[in-house]
Order: C-alpha cells, then structure tokens, then sequence
C-alpha cells in the first residue's frame, strides 16, 4: 500500500526516480496540474547536467537517464511487464516496437509510458497535463498520451517559439519551437483564459486618443457578425448593419451615456465602440505563443542550469490550468522554474529530480527567492551511498525520514525536540500477554559517540519500550558497540539495542527481531498527534520477519 501524503499540509520535494516516488507517495487523483520537461536525446549532451556543483560526474544519475534513451536489458524488462500489463499501452508499445525496432526512441518510450500511467492515477478528474517536449519525439510522445489519457480528452498542441531562426539552417528549415501537449483527464478540467504579454504591435492599435484623462483607445465595430433580427433598429439617425447591432438598444444607450461610442461624421458611416487600453488585459492567447522569449544569458532570472525554461512560460501554464491552493507536480523539476511559479502564484507543489545538482539548485533557489517558504525538504529514496550522502548533508531531517522509512516505521519526523524517539513500531502480541512490543528508533546523521547509546537506553526506560534501534550514518565505535551489547537481550534471544549503519540500510540490511511461530505481523500503531500518516510502510512484513 501506497504512503499517502497529505498534500494539503504544504509543498514537497523529492530526490529519487520519479516512478519510484509517484506509486510510494502520491496518492491517486490528488494533483490538479501536471508539467513535465522529461529529458530526451536529442543531440543534447545531458550529461552536462547530472554532474556535481564542483562539476565532478555524478556517474549514478548519468547511468539513471542514460538508461532512459539505450536499449537494454532495463528496457527490455520494462517493455515487457508494460506489455503483460495490458490496455491501450500495451498495444501501441508492440506496434511501435514493429515499426521502429529495439532502439534509443523505443527505449525511451517504453521508459516514458508507465511514468505517465502514473501521472493519470495521481491526477484529479478535473486535472490537467503538459507535456513539453521538442519535435524529435513529439509526434511518438503524442501516441503515448492517447493512449493513456485517450485522445478526446486532448485539448491542445502548443507552440512555443523558444529561440530565433538558426544560422545553421541551410538544408532544412530552422528549428526554433518546442511542443506543449496538453490532455485532459476528464471533460471536467480546470480553464482561466490567459492574455499575451502587451508588445509594441497590440500597443500599436491603441492610437486615438481624447485628451479627457481616459488615455488612448481604439475603435471595435458594433455590427453583428450573425444575423440578429431583434437587434436591427435605428440609433440617432444611423442605420442599423445588414446583420443587426452586437447589443441591445439599452446597453447602446448606457455606452453612449459613457462617451464609449465612436460616431462617425456621415449618416452612412458605421457606429463604433472604444476600448482604451488602461481597461484591457491584452489579446487573449491562442496555441501558438511567440510573446515568451527564453532564458538568454543576460537574464536576470538566469540561473546557469543548462535546459533552464522561462518563468513567464511555467506563470502562463500555471494560471491557465489551476487555481490559487492547488497542487502542482513537476515530476522532472530540474532546476525548479515550475516550482518557482507556483509559489509565486500561491499554488502548492510536488517537485521530483533524481540528480544531486537539481536538488542543489532548487533548495537554494526557494531560500534565495522566497526565504520564508514552508516544504517539506527532500523525503528521497536513494539508491547508493553517494545520494545517502547527499541527503544527510542536505538536512538532517530528511535523513532520519529515510533511515525510517527503510525500517518500515510510519514516524512524522519533528523538527526541535524529540525526547529522543525518532519513531516507534508495534511489532506483535507476545503469546500469552496483551501487552503489544514496542520498539523506540533513534537515527543520527553527524558524528557519533558512545553517550548516544547511553541516552537511548534511557530513552527506553523512560518509555517502558522493550527494544531499541540506533541508525548511524557514520561507522559506529567499539565502545558504542559495547554499551549496545551491555542492554542485555530480549526474551527472544535478540539484542535489546540493535545498530544499524546507512550504509547497510542501502544494502537491504534490517534490524533482527522475528516473530514467535504463528504470530501475524500487524500494521503500526499510529500516533494520534499525526492523523496524516494514512498508510502502513510496504515493507513492514519483511522488518517484522527480519526478512
């Protein structure tokens, strides 16, 4: 069972493979709106992002998406559980693999398609997706989302002109524009009309000006483009139009009052209407937007990320298809330009990124930009030593929420004092007795002493727990060792104080405290205090078995 977060909480990050978080975290039809920036092969040298901020290669995150767009055995395992899986996905996979073969864009299709499956399940009814991608795959990427949203519930294909024409455009025309596919899950989906940036060719039309403090206009016909017989009347000595007037007499009377009608100086002229530009919010836009320049390297917004998007970009996708509180995920966040543009226009967000140096720039993006902001750091899932590192450093609390979560304890993690319990477990009814076991956790991600396994014997004692588990991150000393041995052992046979380093966490190594023959594992024990932790962790069953 899935670790349903209460988004409504606040925002959150993620280090770790978005497929990984999304069924781990998000509950389903919880996001209102989608973006996602996935990266893709097209002649681009990403491995100039996952390097390190001191530019050395991050091999783990290079491996992760270099694996995306080659096909392997990775990929041929994946295509085949999605195929055994059935459906739409499954059909088009098989057909695109008739056609293009085992190669780079099948393997990153077959790595893309059970993403977006998870997407769908995390969005609401009334949610909306953009996917931006460039047109080496958006023509495959589009089939993709036919088949897991269903193509009537697409709504569009933006075009965004993200760069001038090229100079190496010889052979062929020049490719300046990226894709914006937008789908639907329902027919219920969220729409505000979004208005263009006001550049000198709009501002251009407004030229008339009265010199009465109303500032400068323009003239709007009044006819009616359809046939409107109840609207056919005479005002003030000039005709009606062939099709009739746009509005009643009443509302012509009201604009006339206003001085908002443009009478012309023949009776055979045309009433018109004036629309000043102090009133108006710009051209309402359409799918293709050419108003949005990118990043360029003077940009004060420029943050030196290589695929950096414009916040502009993300504002006008935000403020089309979501309202202030919603929620708003960005599974490939980069260096959090989508983030950024919630927080701005006051939504809450779920970022995810599987690189070290993405995390690196959001968290000091927020604290630049927005100092006061309140997420939750990254609850990441790291997969080798390297990122265990990097969370532990990034926040402390971050790693003891990780240090739990392998241990399969459902514990909210307070920040400030916490009387030295991390996070409490029920395990069993020991045969013959109501009383549950109980088991106190204390993670540490600094340095490391022999005094910690002293306060955490007291810690058990003050508890009335049974058993104790120190998490260390660093290696733990003898004399630590000692202590721990020195708290006897349980009925059982087992160690009252267990340690545990990360590093054996990493390697799928738990604390060691098996069930009596034909005692059931039973799901932990919520603390009333934190109603938000829904669901018991999946790998409870394997802590309680010492599996």
């Amino acid at each position: 069972m899935a670790r349903q977060l209460r988004f409504d909480l606040g925002s959150h990050l993620f280090f770790g493979d978005n497929l990984a978080v999304l069924p781990e975290y998000i509950a389903d039809e919880v996001v209102d709106l989608i973006y996602l920036d996935p990266p893709f092969n097209s002649k681009r040298s990403y491995n100039a992002i996952f390097r390190h901020v001191d530019g050395t290669p991050a091999a783990a995150q290079i491996k992760a998406f270099t694996d995306t767009w080659h096909w392997n055995l990775t990929s041929e395992i994946t295509f085949k559980r999605t195929v055994e899986a059935g459906g739409p996905v499954s059909r088009l996979l098989l057909a695109l693999r008739d056609v293009l073969g085992t190669n780079d864009v099948l393997a990153y299709l077959t790595m893309m398609a059970p993403r977006l499956q998870e997407l769908h399940r995390v969005l609401k009814p009334t949610g909306t997706i953009y996917l931006h991608c460039d047109p080496t795959a958006s023509h495959y990427l589009k089939l993709v989302l036919d088949a897991v949203f269903g193509p009537e519930h697409m709504l569009n294909e933006v075009i965004w002109k993200r760069t001038e024409t090229k100079g190496d455009a010889r052979r062929k025309f020049g490719a300046v524009h990226d894709s914006l596919l937008a789908y639907a899950k329902s027919n219920k989906y969220k729409f505000n009309p979004v208005y263009a940036i006001k550049d000198e060719d709009y501002l251009d039309r407004f030229r008339l000006d009265d010199h009465d403090g109303k500032g400068p206009y323009r003239i709007a016909p009044l006819d009616s483009p359809n046939p409107r017989p109840n609207l056919t009347y005479e005002y003030k000595g000039f005709q009606p139009p062939a099709k009739g007037w746009r509005v009643k007499r009443e509302l012509m009377e009201k604009l006339d009052a206003q001085g908002r009608l443009a009478f012309p100086k023949t009776k055979d002229g045309r009433i018109g209407r004036k629309h000043y530009l102090s009133e108006q919010e710009g051209a309402k836009v359409a799918d293709v937007w050419t108003d949005i320049r990118p990043v360029q390297a003077s940009s004060a917004e420029r943050i030196g990320y290589p695929t950096q998007k414009p916040l502009a970009l993300l504002e006008r996708i935000i403020a089309a298809s979501s309202d202030a509180g919603d929620l708003v995920l960005d599974p490939f966040c980069g260096c959090g330009t989508a983030i950024a543009a919630a927080q701005t226009l006051g939504r809450r967000w779920i970022g995810i990124d599987i690189t070290r140096v993405a995390i690196e720039v959001i968290v000091t993006r927020l604290e630049k930009k927005f100092p006061n902001v309140d997420y939750a750091v990254p609850r990441g899932i790291p997969t080798t030593m390297d990122e265990v590192d990097f969370l532990a450093g990034l926040d402390k609390y971050a790693f003891q929420q990780w240090a739990c979560d392998c241990l399969g304890i459902d514990a909210e993690i307070r920040k400030g004092a916490d009387k030295g319990i991390d996070g409490e477990v029920v395990r069993y009814v020991t045969p013959g007795s109501d009383k549950p076991w109980r088991a106190v956790v204390s993670v540490k991600g600094g340095a490391v002493k022999v005094t910690q396994i002293r306060d955490l014997r007291g810690t058990m004692e003050r508890e009335k727990a049974d058993a104790g588990i120190f998490v260390t991150y660093r290696t733990p000393t003898k004399p630590m060792k000692a202590e721990a041995l020195s708290a006897g052992l349980m009925d059982t046979g087992i160690p009252r104080i267990q340690i545990v380093t990360a590093e054996e966490l990493i390697n799928g190594k738990l604390p060691t405290f098996p069930l009596p023959a034909g005692v059931a594992p039973i799901a932990p024990v919520l603390e009333p205090e934190h109603p938000e932790v829904v669901a018991a962790h999946p790998k409870l069953a394997a802590v309680a078995t010492g599996a």
